[in-house]
């Protein structure tokens, strides 16, 4: 008869184990079968019809990437975390001379374009993964993600969230630095 008031205790204490352990990882950190294997072979179209001097023409695809240090960053002009990842971005590509290029996930085309006019476009290239599946064979979770990738195109690093002044200075910096021109 005991066990019948032991029983919710018990189920309560695991749950709260379960919480305490969960609050202690660290939510920038999660695992990434990719790293350390080359970049997914991918081909993505231009975010909107490509015209006469258009800027966003051409897309972008997994031939883009090798030969030098880049990142390649996931994003939506939806993405509230997006805007705010954005000035390090625009940072990283100014005043650092990084490479990026962008992956638009699940975007509007007219969307993407005036949110790239209205803050600034820090990438080399950009492809619309307007169905997701890119994003997927990357093993995104969801945007904003970043990706490091080395000259010999494989993925060295990834970020989960936006990136902020901490990780700009802390970490890609450094490993651009790093891992080569």
């Amino acid at each position: 008869m005991k066990w019948k008031f032991l029983l919710p205790a018990a189920i309560f204490a695991a749950v709260a184990v379960a919480f305490a352990v969960g609050l202690t990882l660290d939510s920038q950190r999660l695992p990434s079968a990719l790293i350390d294997q080359p970049v997914p072979q991918f081909e993505l179209p231009p975010i909107a019809a490509i015209d006469d001097g258009d800027p966003y023409g051409g897309g972008f695809s997994s031939r883009n990437l090798g030969g030098g240090v880049a990142l390649v960053n996931v994003f939506a002009s939806w993405c509230v975390p997006c805007r705010v990842e954005h000035p390090q971005l625009m940072s990283l590509a100014r005043d650092h001379g990084v490479s990026i290029f962008g992956i638009n996930q699940k975007d509007k085309p007219e969307d993407a374009r005036a949110w790239l006019e209205r803050h600034g476009d820090p990438y080399r290239a950009i492809g619309a993964d307007n169905d997701g599946r890119v994003s997927i064979d990357w093993g995104v979770y969801g945007v904003p993600e970043t990706f490091v990738v080395d000259a010999e195109g494989r993925i060295r690093y990834r970020h989960v969230g936006p990136i902020m002044e901490r990780d700009l200075t802390g970490t890609l910096l450094s490993m651009t630095a790093e891992l080569g021109p």
